[in-house]
């Protein structure tokens, strides 16, 4: 399993690419906000977590390096960047 930190914002466009991304590649993959676990695939589940702060991304795989360079734009890279 591999974990990164990711941001999304709540423009509905942003999230619907991501959708659309993630939904390219076979792996499972959640996404956790606070307590809140949703589907990564699904567009609905991301809508209704908190999108305002990073988010953690499980992707149950560890041959995944092909998703991970795609996600590359939304990786959170150092949170002393965010300051």
């Amino acid at each position: 399993m591999k974990t990164v930190t990711i941001r999304l914002t709540m423009m509905t466009d942003h999230v619907k690419n991501f959708v659309s991304l993630v939904n390219r590649y076979p792996y499972d993959m959640d996404l956790r906000s606070g307590r809140y676990v949703v589907d990564a695939k699904s567009i609905l589940g991301i809508f209704s977590i908190d999108l305002s702060k990073p988010i953690l991304m499980s992707i149950y795989s560890d041959d995944c390096d092909d998703l991970l360079k795609a996600l590359e734009p939304y990786i959170v890279k150092d949170e002393a960047e965010q300051s």
